[in-house]
């Protein structure tokens, strides 16, 4: 077996077991906090509010330190070890402290679960990222089996739930010992685990983004368009399952839709580098900006199970386009070396700034004038940054040629990338 192919199948297997792992910590967790523990949709907000500020605050450091770290493995048993203890810490940690004290709850989860399964995932697909270019496969053909993973977790997860929730919870640790067992016996060649370019990073060079209106430009993009989408889908289990007779099935129902589009999604990653590669990066964003507000639209105006599930399998098309399209704008705009710094800053980091600040909001919106309403004063609010971001985000060729090999040079591939734009 050679090295491509041993790390391309060790990569997809740690990447199906994480998202299982997350799908089963987090994937109904609206559902629990507002069913389950009883919270308001203000109150879920907060706690929405407090992971996003969490995850916001460890996102730049995971980003500085994969590039700094480059193929090292560091990053992979912080989360492998933080998933292991997920189940003990939701139900014997978590959900009590909830119920007795939302902000102390919201503060403590927040802090656990951002690292873990928000800034957490944002991170792993970043050293990916960085695998497959050095070894020369395609990042989203690892990400599809993430993909499988949630999928796989999201067709149980419903079931499990009317049981009993911690079901969930307690498989989401022994997915987290699987990653652990499998970190223990994984090996990089010695060359690949230490990157002498990446070695040379300084906190200099990544603070040099600030000043980069490139950048900047990438980041209207981010903190509006995807960050309304994002908050608008926190809380959308608990309106899928009010369309429904009863709550159990409601949340039976969403775990088999949410499985079923998740596979569809696995086929899109597949399939959307060759889209992507056709129209340009930045067609791309615009491209998958233009289905979310779409759905978002969709979602205020559907009435009943079928309309609203049809909103929810919009989902399958929009994040294979989305997460293809970011990571080849960043390859076209910026220093490879810099990658993982741009991707956890300007896509992570820049998610949970937005998280913060909108969940409250959007959750009081939801108390007040309900979903529907709530809904299309977003989508209405997306489509305006949307054509904003359509003057704002940088121009990127399609890419007609063969790919870049694999031995290219990192600095040379960002530095003629971003001297053509």
């Amino acid at each position: 077996m050679t090295p491509k192919q041993s790390h391309y199948r060790f990569l997809s297997t740690f990447v199906y077991v994480y998202f299982f792992a997350q799908a089963m910590s987090v994937s109904l967790l609206a559902l629990w906090l507002r069913s389950t523990l009883e919270l308001s949709g203000t109150e879920t907000g907060i706690v929405f509010a407090a992971n996003a500020f969490a995850a916001m605050c460890s996102q730049p450091v995971y980003g500085y330190l994969s590039d700094k770290l480059g193929m090292r493995r560091h990053i992979l048993w912080v989360v492998g070890v933080l998933c292991m203890t997920s189940g003990l810490f939701l139900v014997y940690v978590y959900g009590p402290l909830l119920k007795t004290n939302v902000l102390a709850g919201a503060a403590v989860g927040g802090i656990y679960l951002g690292i873990t399964f928000l800034a957490g995932s944002y991170a792993i697909e970043s050293y990916v990222d960085r695998i497959g270019r050095a070894y020369g496969f395609e990042y989203s053909r690892v990400r599809l089996w993430g993909s499988l993973g949630f999928a796989s977790a999201a067709f149980m997860s419903g079931r499990l739930y009317n049981l009993d929730p911690h079901y969930n919870f307690m498989l989401a640790s022994v997915a987290g010992l699987v990653l652990v067992a499998m970190l223990a016996f994984w090996r990089l060649p010695a060359h690949g685990a230490t990157d002498t370019r990446e070695q040379a990073l300084r906190l200099r060079d990544a603070l040099a983004l600030l000043r980069d209106k490139a950048f900047w430009r990438f980041m209207v993009f981010v903190l509006t368009v995807t960050n309304i989408y994002l908050v608008y889908d926190q809380q959308f289990p608990s309106y899928f399952a009010a369309q429904f007779p009863d709550k159990a099935t409601g949340a039976a129902m969403f775990g088999y839709l949410n499985s079923l589009q998740i596979f569809f999604e696995a086929a899109g990653l597949f399939l959307s580098p060759l889209l992507v590669r056709r129209i340009g990066a930045k067609n791309g964003l615009l491209l998958a900006g233009t289905i979310m507000v779409l759905r978002i639209f969709g979602s205020g105006v559907a009435v009943g199970p079928v309309s609203i599930s049809a909103m929810k399998m919009l989902h399958s098309v929009e994040l294979p386009i989305l997460v293809v399209s970011v990571f080849r704008y960043i390859a076209c705009h910026f220093d490879n070396r810099l990658a993982s710094t741009v991707y956890m800053v300007g896509v992570s980091f820049g998610h949970s700034l937005g998280l913060a600040l909108l969940s409250p909001i959007v959750g009081r919106s939801y108390d007040l004038i309900g979903f529907p309403s709530s809904y299309l004063l977003l989508s209405a609010v997306g489509a305006g940054f949307l054509v904003l971001s359509a003057f704002s985000l940088s121009p990127t060729p399609a890419e007609t040629g063969s790919p870049p090999h694999p031995d290219d040079s990192p600095e040379q591939t960002g530095d003629v990338a971003k001297a053509s734009s």
